[in-house]
């Protein structure tokens, strides 16, 4: 329970600073309104050719946007970390009884809710262009992109913490995050890569998240993709959340 009251607290206390300014709510949007906007138009062409998978253009690619946020979106949540490392906020909060999991859970919380914010507009926009996700598909999804969004979002967190400086932070995102990306198949089914980088990619676990992302959005849950994806996200999550606790408990400028 003290964990619980903690993380509430420490939640508050962040979301009310977000909520200050929310104008990066909307700038994390540009990119991918972008990439539906002028990107998913081109796979018209591309839908009934062999490989490709069945559904409309904005249903294969839309999802793999939405696991394209969780990996670039919050994947620089370690921005905010150093921020607060730098002002001496971590450093009080450390000398007080606060647990340090209700430090990551809380900053956490508010990271994942301003995500969840962006796909839901997102998934508003799609509407308009030609997605037709099944209702109970994208209930599941939105749970999966939730386990995507803790695993990336605490291990930016380690990383900041680790580094403690915006510039090798950055550059260490960016050295992962852009493999993660190419080889998880969001922007074009990597049934289209050749045989090598396809069993690359099945050492990558956002690559099984958008998989599942495509059949929740299709209508089939019991897809053996969708129970990998949710295993290996949620035991990637726990153990990037343990990364993160134990690097809040050495965290010192």
């Amino acid at each position: 329970m003290k964990v619980l009251r903690d993380s509430w607290l420490m939640f508050k206390s962040q979301f009310n600073v977000s909520r200050r300014n929310p104008v990066w709510l909307f700038i994390g949007m540009f990119q991918p309104i972008c990439y539906l906007l002028l990107f998913a138009p081109l796979l018209k062409n591309l839908v009934g050719m062999p490989g490709f998978p069945r559904g409309g253009a904005y249903n294969i690619f839309t999802p793999g946007l939405m696991v394209m946020m969780a990996i670039f979106g919050v994947g620089f949540a370690g921005f905010g970390i150093i921020g607060r490392l730098r002002s001496g906020f971590i450093e009080r909060m450390r000398v007080t009884p606060v647990s340090r999991l209700a430090m990551i859970l809380g900053t956490l919380g508010v990271d994942i809710c301003l995500f969840l914010v962006q796909l839901v507009l997102l998934v508003g926009v799609g509407l308009l262009l030609g997605f037709r996700p099944d209702p109970g598909g994208l209930a599941l999804l939105a749970l999966l992109l939730i386990l995507s969004g803790m695993a990336m979002a605490c291990f930016s967190y380690a990383l900041a913490l680790l580094f403690k400086d915006e510039s090798g932070l950055a550059a260490s995102i960016n050295l992962v995050v852009l493999p993660l990306l190419l080889l998880s198949g969001t922007m074009l089914p990597l049934s289209f890569a050749p045989e090598t980088l396809r069993n690359i990619a099945k050492a990558n676990p956002f690559a099984y998240a958008v998989d599942a992302s495509r059949a929740l959005v299709a209508g089939n849950p019991g897809d053996s993709s969708v129970v990998k994806a949710f295993v290996i996200l949620g035991v990637l999550a726990i153990i990037t959340t343990f990364w993160a606790t134990r690097s809040m408990r050495q965290a010192a400028m």
